[in-house]
């Protein structure tokens, strides 16, 4: 396993002492048990620049932390990874910043990773490379060591082909991915714009969800069921692009929300809150692609429209601290501030705060707690690969009722689709769904909930992680010997970008996917 962080968090003591602990991310959560099962290896940045560590055993998982300079943290990681590719592929929300001194470092990152995962996997062994820091890996992985399987995930979105074209590095990148057997998108949407960029950049034949990748042979080709050999076209390996839509631990939340600590404290939240009939809830890191400003904007709205009133409603927005080094988050971080300050100021009184805003971080007992307490789950992002948040609100109303408002540019609104979905932009659309929500019947919202907890309890993390690996094996049995290429077939939509531009008709395949 390769990701941008390991699995555990390293911990310093009052006294100086240095230890590790677990992450408890879903992500860890559902594929630790496969990685202790077999033998597995965790390869990742340990959260701490300059500091060189040795690699060592976690409960059965083998670490081995990767060394970043300072240097390198930020020009890979806080530069290029996210300031170039987190904005580019989230639709330019905000302008990305190129420069080729941040691409230098990715590329020396990206192999260092690659060298660490090639001296350490077994002959024939799985490799499974996580999101969009490392996307250069799967190509340089395979160059070292053709002998491995090798899965690549990427968590956020994939941009259409007519903003990724922007990237200057797009070949690159493009390149590194296809070095994968299987690459795993979030939505339908993605995938497709994938393979478009494969073939505007590449011209490779792509048959569905299968990209037939050039490889160099060794002797003249045979053609099957023939004794002659052909050598007018090139071997190919397949790859599949496919989308894998990731979910969560659903159990785990459930049996939180059932902790009877948890329910006190979630009774204790409303209480502190002056107990208003309805609590709204926000929970998001501090990002631009969040759309917060818009769920304000329309909060603050309703309330000087008088369709909401202070008494009655409250929002509570929870933003954790982001990337802060960053200018364009810091600018984010203060608009905020100012816009929370501005309603606050103009419909709060003494007794009833418009919005609580909480700039922290949260362990999940508090996030679980909170979601208990909420009437109403806003998840207004502009554009968003998943939004785990829409998935863990659900699995912890036992009760079935609750009202999810959920913006239709996150993945979650392919499977959560009795969900009010919004779209964030329209600021009236979304003052209208949260007056819905609010006074939304407790039978329709039990209807509704039922549906969307039937699909985070069917489609949970470890279905996710067993779909992804078992598509990989099955793809890499059928790589053993390269296959003759197929014939080309023309793709209709990409002819009508190259005779009309791609502007318009790639915002036209956007919303067909």
């Amino acid at each position: 396993m390769l990701s941008n962080r390991l699995p555990v968090d390293r911990v310093i003591a009052d006294d100086g002492t240095a230890s590790w602990t677990h992450s408890p991310g879903g992500l860890v959560t559902a594929l630790e048990p496969i990685m202790r099962s077999n033998g597995g290896a965790w390869i990742g940045w340990p959260g701490v620049a300059d500091h060189p560590l040795e690699p060592f055993d976690s409960d059965g998982i083998w670490i081995i932390p990767v060394d970043l300079t300072a240097r390198e943290l930020e020009y890979y990681y806080e530069g290029f990874s996210n300031d170039t590719l987190w904005p580019l592929y989230h639709d330019v929300i905000a302008q990305p910043t190129y420069h080729r001194d941040w691409w230098d470092s990715y590329v020396e990152v990206n192999q260092r990773f690659a060298d660490a995962a090639a001296a350490t996997a077994a002959e024939g062994a799985t490799v499974w490379v996580q999101d969009y820091q490392l996307q250069l890996v799967p190509k340089m992985l395979r160059e070292q060591r053709p002998d491995l399987t090798i899965g690549f995930f990427n968590h956020i979105p994939f941009p259409p082909y007519g903003i990724f074209a922007q990237l200057p590095w797009r070949t690159q990148i493009v390149e590194g991915l296809l070095g994968a057997d299987v690459i795993g998108f979030q939505r339908a949407a993605d995938a497709g714009n994938f393979t478009r960029a494969v073939r505007r950049l590449f011209g490779y034949i792509t048959r569905g969800a299968v990209v037939d990748v050039p490889v160099e042979q060794a002797g003249p080709l045979r053609v099957p069921g023939t004794k002659r050999a052909r050598n007018s076209l090139p071997a190919t390996r397949p790859v599949l692009a496919k989308h894998f839509p990731i979910s969560i631990d659903s159990r785990s939340y459930e049996e939180l929300a059932r902790d009877p600590e948890i329910l006190e404290r979630a009774q204790q939240i409303r209480r502190d809150l002056g107990n208003p009939k309805v609590v709204m809830l926000g929970v998001d890191r501090l990002d631009y692609t969040k759309g917060i400003g818009h769920r304000l904007k329309a909060f603050g709205e309703l309330l000087a429209d008088g369709r909401l009133r202070v008494e009655d409603v409250t929002l509570v927005q929870v933003a954790s601290p982001s990337r802060e080094r960053v200018e364009t988050y810091r600018h984010l971080r203060d608009e905020i501030e100012l816009t929370v300050g501005r309603i606050n100021g103009d419909f709060g009184s003494i007794s009833h705060s418009a919005i609580n805003y909480l700039h922290h971080g949260y362990p999940r007992e508090e996030m679980v707690a909170l979601c208990l307490a909420a009437d109403v789950m806003l998840v207004t992002a502009l554009r968003d690969g998943m939004n785990l948040v829409a998935k863990e609100y659900v699995a912890t109303r036992n009760t079935d009722d609750g009202v999810l408002v959920l913006s239709e540019f996150a993945g979650a609104a392919d499977e959560l689709k009795t969900a009010l979905l919004v779209n964030p932009h329209d600021i009236d659309g979304l003052k209208d769904a949260m007056v819905r929500a609010v006074e939304m019947p407790r039978r329709e919202q039990q209807k509704r909930m039922r549906a969307m907890r039937k699909r985070v309890f069917e489609y949970d993390v470890a279905r996710w992680s067993d779909s992804f690996l078992s598509e990989l094996g099955t793809i890499r049995s059928h790589t053993g010997a390269a296959i003759p290429a197929a014939e080309p077939v023309v793709d209709l939509e990409d002819v009508l970008e190259q005779d009309a531009g791609t502007t318009p008709v790639e915002a036209l395949g956007d919303a067909r996917g």
